[in-house]
């Protein structure tokens, strides 16, 4: 079966995961039987959706039309019979233990079509053996959504040892269809991706203060405001569900191995059933005391450093098993957990060969097995990384991607989808070597710059990846690289288009500025937020727009500090082109390849000449004089003359 092919969806499960999932399925234009086993339970799945929905169009992210036909997708059953006798696909979503699965893929096998896909939403139970419970195996795999579906981008699509890549390709396709980010798994182990690298490292955070090796805060200050993650540890697992954890490593125990026993304190906190946030009581106390409260000033290197090694050694197992390469698993773990930067790079950046000595040094003192080095990350360290390390023929990038859709456009991919594509310093030193790469391709005539999903161009600086920042002169050198990085942008011998979907703020809307042209969809926002976290736009956001809309509309852009859409800021000049959602890739590509169709050497000598001009309109003047001199003698010019005499499109060379 093709995604194509997929009209009719059963969601076995009502609960906050399949109510989510049918959710998103009915905004996404499919027909969804929603079940569960009584009818109370269907219909408070059935009566979130209706209230989610509607907080959607009261936000203005959907219409109340569109809210309204989602709803009406949606079938409330019970009947086992009735939710799958007439779909494509169904995608199970029940409690996580495997008889009662199997007790649902038994009743679904007698009534589902034969050519219907089976999906499960487990997030840790083995897809093979869930797959040999039904009479199509083949037509098995795990479809691994993230908490909320609607919000989550992340969607795991799980090879089992049976499943056809017809089926693998058909979920995929499906994700793609609900607006998601699928990531293959490619081979069936516990914990998948995500889960692979978060339980292992939130169980060594509880070794260490089980250990008595650092202080709950201390491990937690380190996590937050050094390694840089959106929570500390045991903040984490308070919000995930300590009982969930729990249980995920002990399946991961059952199958893996020692390696994976949980820490006292976890199994602690549990028994005394400490869940979290959902209990009131969890590592912090929520209902007597003050939650999470992670001191920012209690960082420990070694810490760090360990917990580092845990997870690097996490992605080696995943890595050397062929579960995923190095880019997925960075990919799923910035999208389903948040991280500002994806793991392997992460452990890259760390130095492969200190996080090897790291766990050698804890296997020899501590003679436990979660500390042996795993051959994936041993070979990744001697290959110089799991990048590969430097490799002067080619540039990696994690932050950013480089695509080349043709007609001598080169694009610029801002690739922190889960993060709204925030600014990082690791995205402003690979915007600036991204603009490198293409300007030293000959094959590439225009740049066209855009974010990654269908949220943001850029939601503005990444506000904790530089929390550590706070000190002066750290923020001047902060803003200083912002500035030249955006520069390179705006100097760029090549023409430049910003191609704006979605959030343009802060940051994102002062890289916008540095392009030379602004196309926006019609959905988008764009705005500089900085004055109500008591800022400045500090990227050369002060002076690129006063240049765009003038003095007074620059002022009132940044001092209101709000959002305006996409039609206003075309009112204001700063926008060149509005255009519908749905169009909007289609235009973005046309402008930029109608600029790079365009005479090069010209187009580099005006961009001189207005540049200097505004800093200095008699220098300007001066450079303007001698460019037009200059292309008098240009290859390109007979080309324009002839061509406009022969009433045909110019061919321009730069010569």
């Amino acid at each position: 079966m093709d995604s194509d092919d997929i009209q009719t969806i059963a969601v076995l499960g009502a609960g906050n995961m399949g109510h989510g999932i049918a959710e998103v399925a009915a905004m996404a234009g499919y027909d969804v039987n929603l079940r569960d086993i009584n009818e109370e339970f269907v219909q408070n799945g059935y009566d979130q959706i209706e209230w989610s929905l509607g907080k959607l169009a009261e936000n203005d992210q959907l219409s109340e039309d569109e809210a309204d036909a989602a709803l009406d997708r949606i079938t409330p059953l019970v009947e086992m019979s009735e939710a799958v006798s007439d779909v494509d696909v169904v995608i199970e979503v029940v409690p996580e233990k495997m008889d009662i699965k199997k007790d649902v893929f038994d009743e679904v096998e007698a009534h589902a079509p034969d050519e219907a896909i089976i999906a499960s939403n487990t997030s840790s139970l083995s897809i093979t053996d869930l797959s040999e419970a039904t009479e199509r195996p083949e037509q098995f795999c795990g479809m691994h959504f993230f908490n909320p579906p609607v919000r989550m981008q992340l969607v795991e699509v799980i090879s089992g040892a049976h499943s056809a890549d017809e089926t693998l390709e058909a979920i995929e396709g499906l994700a793609e269809a609900f607006g998601k980010t699928p990531v293959r798994v490619r081979k069936d182990t516990p914990g998948f991706i995500v889960n692979r690298i978060l339980v292992p490292l939130m169980n060594e955070a509880c070794w260490v203060v089980s250990e008595e090796d650092a202080t709950m805060a201390e491990v937690d200050s380190t996590v937050k405001y050094d390694i840089g993650l959106p929570m500390g540890a045991f903040e984490l697992g308070d919000q995930v569900g300590n009982d969930v954890t729990y249980h995920v490593l002990e399946y991961m125990h059952e199958v893996l191995g020692e390696a994976y026993a949980p820490a006292p304190l976890l199994e602690e906190v549990v028994e005394e059933e400490n869940y979290g946030k959902k209990s009131g009581k969890g590592f912090y106390d929520y209902e007597d005391g003050e939650g999470a409260q992670v001191p920012t000033d209690e960082i420990r290197e070694d810490v760090k450093h360990r917990l580092l090694a845990i997870m690097a050694n996490e992605v080696g197992n995943l890595v050397g098993g062929d579960v995923a390469p190095p880019r997925d698993i960075d990919q799923a773990v910035m999208l389903g957990a948040g991280y500002p930067d994806g793991p392997a790079k992460m452990a890259d950046d760390a130095g492969l060969d200190v996080l090897v000595e790291t766990l050698e040094d804890l296997h020899e003192e501590k003679d436990a097995e979660r500390y042996a080095v795993s051959d994936g990350l041993r070979e990744a360290a001697e290959e110089g990384g799991f990048y590969g390390g430097d490799d002067e023929e080619s540039v990696e990038f994690s932050a950013v991607s480089l695509k080349y859709p043709g007609d001598m456009v080169g694009q610029i991919v801002l690739d922190r989808e889960a993060r709204m594509n925030t600014i990082s310093a690791d995205m402003l030193d690979e915007i600036g070597e991204a603009v490198d790469v293409l300007e030293e391709d000959d094959d590439v005539r225009a740049i066209l710059i855009t974010g990654k999903g269908d949220r943001a161009f850029s939601a503005g600086a990444d506000v904790s990846a530089f929390a550590s920042s706070a000190e002066p002169l750290k923020g001047i050198e902060l803003s200083r690289k912002g500035q030249q990085t955006f520069g390179k942008l705006e100097e760029s011998p090549l023409p430049v288009v910003a191609g704006i979907d979605g959030f343009a703020l802060g940051g994102g809307l002062e890289l916008a500025a540095c392009a030379d042209l602004r196309i926006a969809s019609d959905r988008s926002e764009l705005g500089l937020p900085e004055h109500d976290l008591g800022l400045i736009p500090g990227w050369g956001g002060t002076q690129r727009l006063q240049r765009i809309v003038g003095f007074g509309r620059a002022k009132e852009i940044v001092f209101t500090a709000e959002r305006f859409d996409a039609e206003t800021m075309y009112d204001y000049g700063f926008v060149n082109d509005v255009v519908p959602f749905g169009e909007f890739e289609e235009k973005a590509h046309e402008l930029a390849a109608k600029l790079a169709g365009g005479p090069p050497v010209s187009q580099k000598l005006t961009k001189r000449a207005m540049l200097k001009g505004w800093e200095d309109p008699d220098a300007g003047l001066e450079l303007e004089a001698q460019s037009f001199g200059h292309l008098l003698g240009t290859d390109d010019l007979m080309e324009g003359i002839t061509a406009f005499m022969g009433d045909r499109d110019p061919e321009f060379e730069g010569k």
